[in-house]
């Protein structure tokens, strides 16, 4: 008679513990990923909140505001790259729509503040290609106008933020509510930079969307 042989139980037992042990690996490493780029929202907020009073501090100016142009550059160092230079009338022009295309004087805030040493970059770079990469690979930006129901001031902005990141963060650093406090969110296009609005956020965060996310420096 011919034998047939297969799997015994305890093999297969064995074989599901694998999986099941592999399968809680790729999830809690999918968590850790997750929770180092909130981590580092967190911390870019920090850090160009940092950088904007610290510049305010040494050149009496704001940043993206500072000009002329040769006197920037005439600082030496990385600021003879620097192209672009503000009004200097004391006021930072970066409206809503100028959130992600670096226009006003949007760029020269990133300018400004690579020359200054107080944040990594090129300083030489100009319009949409100055604005930094966030945690998700959407870029960031600032605004001084009204964004999401009336938070005023300059605020920094992420864009394409995952609904699952976008609640944890502003859980972490403020009310977790997209609507109020000093984290206000725009409803987002996936895949796409989209620019932040003056509508509050009409319902909660959700895992299924994506949204662009500005805070309060």
């Amino acid at each position: 008679m011919k034998r047939e042989s297969g799997f015994t139980l305890v093999e297969i037992a064995v074989v599901l513990v694998i999986i099941g042990i592999l399968l809680g690996a790729i999830l809690q490493g999918t968590e850790l990923i997750d929770n180092s780029r909130i981590k580092k929202a967190s911390s870019d907020i920090s850090a160009v909140a940092a950088a904007y009073l610290s510049y305010q501090d040494r050149y009496q100016a704001l940043p993206g505001d500072d000009g002329n142009l040769t006197a920037l550059t005439d600082r030496g160092g990385d600021w003879a790259q620097v192209t672009q230079a503000g009004n200097a009338n004391g006021a930072l022009t970066a409206n809503l729509n100028n959130t992600w295309n670096g226009g006003g004087e949007h760029d020269n805030f990133w300018q400004h503040l690579r020359a200054a040493g107080y944040l990594s970059g090129n300083p030489a770079d100009q319009a949409a290609a100055s604005l930094p990469r966030n945690a998700w690979g959407g870029l960031m930006g600032v605004t001084v106008q009204p964004m999401g129901g009336g938070l005023n001031g300059l605020k920094l902005c992420f864009s394409q933020v995952p609904g699952k990141a976008a609640a944890a963060l502003d859980l972490q650093d403020d009310d977790g509510l997209g609507d109020s406090g000093q984290i206000r969110a725009t409803l987002g296009t996936p895949g796409a930079n989209t620019v932040p609005t003056n509508v509050a956020l009409a319902a909660p965060y959700s895992e299924s969307n994506e949204y662009t996310i500005c805070a309060a420096l």
